[in-house]
């Protein structure tokens, strides 16, 4: 069994305009570089991006918004991206805006097979407009749905051939949970590792949920918003 692909254009030949992708990250940290710059490549349009953050104006899934492939996204926290908000406001881009830990949960129930789950955030705000409400034990509670897409783009620190998986640290974030809710997962990893290499008991993805892998190319990790203490 050999997961291994040669690149991130190989890795999403059979993406489509249209489709769902869930992309790991938070913020900057974490997220699939390669295959985003990929997905600019071949130009696919109509995009349903399930991520926390939506990049910024010029890296990220900020550079898929400039070339106008992205229809919806369903995140959390947008505030760092001019251009999201040019296209939301302009009604270009239609946003779903979850609570982080909701759209958490909406990930890890899609990836269990729960179909939707009742929670008390959001209650009596704009986010519960719309939805099915009800009272467990005198609170009241918000019916959410799970979330699943076609695809998933995750980002880690080591991978096998398997397609097991190893992050580091807080680029752990979102991806583990994405990697359990698609149809085709595909991961990129800073280095691809003999079978053998990974601690079995240190293996935050198993290669079970991966479907293709690639090792990824001159990643810049850049840090989102820069905070030094002054002297």
């Amino acid at each position: 069994m050999d997961k291994r692909i040669s690149s991130a254009d190989a890795a999403i030949e059979k993406l489509t305009d249209g489709v769902t992708i869930l992309m790991g990250g938070f913020g900057l940290c974490g997220i699939p570089e390669n295959l985003i710059a990929a997905v600019r490549r071949k130009g696919t349009k109509s995009l349903t991006i399930v991520s926390n953050n939506a990049g910024i104006d010029d890296f990220g899934i900020g550079i898929l918004l400039q070339n106008r492939q992205v229809k919806k996204m369903i995140s959390t926290y947008v505030g760092e991206n001019k251009l999201f908000e040019q296209q939301v406001l302009s009604g270009e881009l239609e946003v779903e805006l979850n609570p982080q830990g909701t759209l958490a949960e909406r990930l890890r129930a899609g990836g269990a097979g729960v179909p939707a789950f009742f929670t008390p955030t959001g209650v009596g705000t704009m986010v519960a407009e719309g939805k099915e409400t009800r009272e467990f034990d005198g609170r009241k509670y918000v019916l959410e749905r799970g979330i699943r897409g076609q695809f998933a783009f995750v980002k880690a620190c080591k991978g096998d051939r398997w397609g097991n998986l190893v992050y580091r640290k807080a680029a752990r974030n979102f991806n583990p949970m994405m990697a359990t809710a698609a149809d085709y997962v595909i991961a990129e990893v800073e280095e691809l590792v003999d079978l053998g290499q990974l601690d079995p008991d240190s293996v935050h993805t198993p290669g079970i949920f991966v479907n293709a892998i690639f090792q990824g190319t001159a990643y810049e990790k850049r840090i989102e918003k820069r905070c030094i203490r002054k002297e």
